[in-house]
């Protein structure tokens, strides 16, 4: 059906996005997680994210494997992968760039063949200063690849800013 990425700032909306668009598909929605309890306060995001999906959803929960679950859910579910930045912050200190952005062109076009809609959310983390920290600027600027290669595979990509969005237009 199609690829949507929803691309833009900490708590700018992507998220509530994401779970609207999937709220209207005529199919069984598989959201995809990739985020990791790796303390109190991130374990207390998950659960509110939790309770926001409707009970009916599948969750797979899958910081690194991508590509894997992608291939596993069923073609005409609706998908939501939430999110590409800690996908991203799972992978960084333990491969390389070039492999972290090779399993993201892997799964965009996993996700862009799909029956199903796909819904991809993840941060735009390049607007602001150049990050001090060499893992900082290596993150920002992996993400900024992996967002580019999966926004070129999607038939749409909105910009989300303050819980309104701007189409993103292919440039000639």
């Amino acid at each position: 059906m199609s690829l949507v990425v929803l691309i833009g700032g900490a708590r700018s909306g992507k998220s509530s996005l994401a779970l609207r668009l999937a709220g209207r598909a005529a199919a069984p929605v598989v959201f995809v997680a990739t985020g990791e309890a790796r303390d109190d306060e991130m374990a207390k995001r998950i659960e509110l994210h939790r309770q926001e999906r409707p009970p009916e959803w599948e969750t797979v929960e899958e910081p690194v494997e991508l590509e894997r679950a992608l291939t596993a859910i069923s073609d005409g579910s609706t998908v939501v992968v939430d999110c590409l930045s800690l996908w991203v912050s799972n992978l960084i200190e333990v491969e390389p760039a070039a492999r972290i952005e090779e399993a993201a062109a892997a799964a965009s076009r996993i996700a862009a063949s799909r029956r199903g809609l796909t819904i991809a959310v993840t941060n735009e983390v390049g607007l602001g200063i150049v990050p001090m920290h060499p893992l900082a600027r290596s993150y920002r600027d992996v993400l900024g690849r992996v967002n580019t290669t999966w926004v070129d595979a999607a038939d749409e990509a909105h910009l989300v800013v303050a819980g309104r969005t701007l189409e993103l237009e292919r440039l000639p």
